[in-house]
């Protein structure tokens, strides 16, 4: 399909089980993309914190920061030489955001501390496209995908994760943020949704927060 998105590096957000590797797979395989995937599943903490999230939530933080910010440092880099549209299913912000739910006061005044040392040299995204999906249906999907350390996670921490994105794209004059708001959506099995996204992403957004809802 002929490219017609004016962005180059977009990042695709939302809440654990929104659908946002899948997305992300989808757009790179249409535009022709430079697929960047969150490799969470090399993160050894990852299954402890979930047992014992008071004793492991900043080691498995500060992982997830180090292998995100090794990541993007060597794939963006790497990519500028052949100018095709850098497409990720996260966002170094993404750190900053599951660190300040999950870490005490304390804790989290370090780990920003940390972050601000090793997300300046990893350019901002021109575009963040945030799925916003109802709790009860990523919920739905984190069961169906039956991932063993994923499967205790409660509505009430998958809707503190979701504020804390809220409050802080409320923020942002730097970066357009595209709330996408598709309780129905199924861009899987309907192609006319999916052309509803591709729409959205060819759309030029200023910097700022941008809610659509679609409607099916």
């Amino acid at each position: 399909m002929k490219n017609n998105i004016p962005y180059k590096y977009i990042c695709i957000e939302g809440n654990i089980g929104a659908g946002k590797t899948t997305l992300s797979q989808m757009l790179a395989e249409e535009f022709s993309c430079n697929l960047i995937l969150e490799q969470f599943t090399e993160n050894p903490f990852l299954e402890y914190f979930y047992k014992d999230p008071e004793r492991y939530a900043f080691t498995v933080e500060l992982s997830f920061l180090t292998e995100r910010h090794k990541q993007l440092q060597s794939q963006l880099k790497q990519n500028d030489l052949f100018g095709n549209i850098n497409l990720a299913d996260y966002s170094m912000v993404k750190s900053l955001l599951f660190a300040k739910q999950n870490l005490s006061p304390e804790e989290f005044r370090l780990f920003q501390n940390i972050f601000n040392l090793l997300s300046h040299n990893i350019p901002r995204p021109d575009l963040i496209l945030y799925l916003h999906r109802p709790i009860e249906r990523v919920k739905k999907h984190i069961l169906d995908r039956a991932r063993q350390y994923e499967l205790n996670i409660q509505n009430e921490y998958l809707e503190s994760i979701q504020n804390t994105y809220f409050d802080f794209f409320k923020t942002q004059t730097l970066v357009p943020v595209v709330l996408l708001d598709g309780e129905n959506m199924d861009f899987i099995n309907i192609p006319s949704h999916f052309d509803e996204i591709k729409n959205i992403l060819s759309q030029e957004f200023k910097p700022g927060l941008h809610h659509l809802r679609i409607i099916f």
